[in-house]
């Protein structure tokens, strides 16, 4: 068996311990059954990204509450005493998965274990999709969101448990999500269009950490990250230098930070590069693991992709449109 899916796995073989369901399979809880059909519910996701597309699919007929707002970084994420208690008292709980907020596994297995039913969106991706590191080859890379259409994919998966969930509103959830798909493949256009605009050479991009793989692969980018996939990773010396190198040789003019990571290996970048009589700046500010302020267009899963790409093609020499 494949080790890609440790997390889920481990999750999935503990939960089956205790008899649970809703590790993968199309069941739910026993629970599930016999709903208020006129009662919203309460639904808990953990990071933006899956908040924001919980929204979209389950519309009047539930409240989503995030866990982790802006500038959190789901890597580090421990729950608090109030997250426990939302959880516990949700009627679903949808989480990224991938290991991504593998410092919330214990609190997953425990909901489970009391009936709630408990979803990773990223639950029927393609394992051969999946992308790992040289340095990570036993831990798939979790940042699938920066990759539109596979996101696209986990909006399908809400609709589909939520539609188990609460049958008699399945129509509802299913339209709101096609809806939603067709946005979210609009944006996938743009995004390719935007990016084909840079000048060939010019399409790398360096980041403080390893989240922008999928979108590299997606859009047609060299990505480099200081850090590994994980911040709690730390970058060393030899990482830094050995980038150094590449900027000079490559004649890189712009790096990216990011909003939930630390921007100091990024600066020691640049440092170093001046150090060696090359100037380097900051193209921009990434938005990575977490989206931007509530009730900005950043803080939609569409406006925090849009960002990203913009920032990246208007520093990188591409051409955007407004």
């Amino acid at each position: 068996m494949s080790v890609i899916r440790a997390g889920i796995l481990v999750f999935c073989v503990v939960a089956s311990l205790f008899g649970l369901v809703g590790c993968g399979g199309d069941g739910v809880s026993e629970q599930a059954g016999g709903r208020d059909e006129d009662r919203a519910f309460a639904i808990v996701a953990t990071t933006g990204m899956v908040a924001d597309i919980a929204r979209q699919v389950v519309g009047d007929r539930g409240e989503v509450i995030a866990l982790m707002g802006e500038g959190v970084d789901p890597h580090l994420y421990k729950p608090t005493r109030s997250d426990v208690a939302k959880i516990f008292n949700a009627d679903v709980i949808f989480y990224s998965g991938l290991l991504l907020e593998g410092r919330m596994s214990d609190v997953f297995i425990k909901a489970a274990s009391e009936g709630r039913p408990v979803y990773a969106v990223t639950q029927l991706i393609d394992e051969e999709y999946l992308l790992t590191l040289e340095n990570y080859p036993e831990h798939p890379d979790p940042h699938v969101w920066m990759d539109v259409s596979a996101w696209s994919q986990c909006v399908g998966v809400i609709a589909k448990k939520m539609s188990a969930f609460d049958p008699a509103h399945a129509e509802a959830y299913q339209q709101r999500a096609t809806a939603y798909q067709a946005k979210l493949d609009e944006l996938d256009q743009q995004v390719r269009a935007w990016m084909a605009s840079i000048p060939e050479e010019q399409r790398v991009l360096i980041t403080a950490h390893d989240a922008f793989n999928y979108f590299g692969r997606a859009y047609g980018l060299n990505v480099r990250g200081i850090q590994g996939l994980s911040t709690e990773s730390e970058a060393g010396l030899s990482d830094i230098r050995k980038l150094i190198d590449f900027i000079v040789e490559k004649k890189i003019t712009a790096v990216f930070v990011e909003s939930s990571v630390s921007d100091k290996n990024v600066r020691a970048l640049i440092e170093g590069a001046e150090a060696r009589n090359h100037a380097v700046r900051v193209g921009g500010e990434l938005f990575s693991d977490a989206m931007g302020k509530a009730g900005t267009h950043e803080g939609t899963y569409l406006g925090m992709i849009e960002h990203n790409a913009r920032t990246i093609a208007k520093a990188l020499g591409g051409q955007v449109t407004d």
